[in-house]
C-alpha cells in the first residue's frame, strides 16, 4: 500500500508582525508529505517545481525527508511560486502569493495505482481551471485502480467571489473521495453549513466518510454508521500554518498503518475511528508548537520508537 499526494509547491517565507522568522518548503500536501516521510511511510508526491535555486532546493528537502520525487515535473519556463505568511495575534496566517507558472501544467506521467493505495487530494489547486483537467485524470486513474482517495477542500474566504462557479466542481470532487476531512470553515464557506450535521447532509450523497474539524472545539465524525466527537486540548500556538496539513498526514497515516482498504472505510467501528482520529490530533498539536509546517524531526523519529 503506497500514499501519493497531489497539490502545489513552494516555498513559505514566513513573517511575525514585519520581521520575517523563517522560509519552509510548503504547500498543503507538500507539508503533509514531509510528515509522512518523516514517519518512514512510503509518500510519493506529485507536483510541479520550477527549474531554478527555489525548486532545487524544494527537492533537496523532499529527499532529506524520505518523500519520492519520481512524479515531479519540472518546468523549464517560470519560476517555483514563493508565498509570504503573515501571522496575525492568534499565530493564523494571511497569504500573498508570487506565481509564474507555463502554460503547460503538471507534464509528468502519473502512477500506476494498486488497490487501496491512497490518494489526497484539495485546496485551489483540485478547482483551478489551469490545472483541473490534469487533476481530473489523475482522480479518474486512481478510482479506477481502487484506491482510497482522500479530499481536503480546504476551501478559503478568498475564494467565495468565485464560489458559485466552483461548487460543482467541488462536488464532483467529493464524489471521487472515500473520505472527506474538512474544517468548518471549508463547509460553512462551500455550503453555508455551520454544524457537523448539516455538513454530513451535503457530504453523504458523495462520500463514505466525513472528518469535520473545528479548531478548539474538536473533531466531528459521520459515516453512515457513526455520529461522534473527540475532543481536543487547547494550546497557545506559535503558528498554526501546518496544524490542518499534518491533521491530514495522521489520517493518512492512521489508514496507512493499519492496512485499511477502501473498502473498509465506511465499515470502521467507532474504537478504530478513534485510533486513526488520535493520531491525526496528536500530530496537529504538535505542529502548532513550532514554525515548522509538518511534525518535527525529533518528534516523528520519537513517535516511530513508540509505535
Amino acid at each position: 500500500m503506497n500514499i501519493y499526494t497531489v497539490g502545489e509547491t513552494l516555498l513559505d517565507i514566513i513573517f511575525k508582525g514585519v520581521e520575517p522568522q523563517t522560509a519552509k518548503p510548503g504547500g498543503s500536501a507538500f507539508n503533509a508529505s514531509v510528515t509522512l516521510g518523516r514517519l518512514g511511510a512510503p509518500i510519493n508526491f506529485i507536483s510541479e517545481t520550477g527549474h531554478d535555486k527555489v525548486g532545487d532546493l524544494i527537492l533537496h528537502f523532499m529527499n532529506e525527508n524520505g518523500v519520492q520525487a519520481n512524479f515531479i515535473s519540472r518546468y523549464p519556463k517560470g519560476q517555483t511560486a514563493i508565498a509570504l505568511a503573515f501571522l496575525n495575534e492568534n499565530s493564523d496566517a494571511e497569504y500573498q502569493f508570487y506565481k509564474d507558472y507555463p502554460a503547460q501544467r503538471l507534464a509528468v506521467e502519473f502512477p500506476d495505482f494498486q488497490k487501496d493505495d491512497l490518494l489526497m487530494f484539495g485546496s485551489f489547486y483540485a478547482l483551478n481551471p489551469g490545472i483541473r483537467p490534469r487533476v481530473k485524470e489523475l482522480l479518474e486513474k486512481a478510482d479506477r485502480a481502487g484506491a482510497t482517495i482522500m479530499y481536503d477542500p480546504n476551501f478559503r474566504s478568498t475564494h467565495l467571489a468565485e464560489r458559485d462557479q466552483l461548487v460543482p466542481v467541488i462536488r464532483e470532487n467529493l464524489g471521487y473521495a472515500t473520505l472527506v476531512r474538512a474544517s468548518d470553515e471549508d463547509l460553512l464557506n462551500i455550503f453555508d453549513t455551520d454544524n457537523p450535521d448539516e455538513a454530513w447532509e451535503k457530504v453523504a450523497p458523495l462520500s463514505d466518510a466525513l472528518v469535520y474539524t473545528a479548531n478548539a472545539d474538536g473533531v466531528y465524525l459521520r459515516t453512515p454508521s457513526l455520529s461522534f466527537h473527540m475532543e481536543v486540548e487547547r494550546i497557545e500556538p506559535v503558528s498554526t500554518i501546518g496544524a490542518g496539513d499534518t491533521f491530514n498526514a495522521g489520517l493518512l497515516y492512521g489508514i496507512w498503518k493499519k492496512g485499511y482498504g477502501r473498502e473498509q472505510i465506511k465499515l470502521l467501528n467507532k474504537n478504530q475511528w478513534v485510533e486513526i482520529l488520535a493520531i491525526a490530533i496528536q500530530f496537529s498539536r504538535e505542529v502548532c508548537l513550532s514554525y515548522d509546517n509538518y511534525l518535527p524531526m525529533g518528534y516523528a523519529n520519537q513517535f516511530k520508537q513508540d509505535n
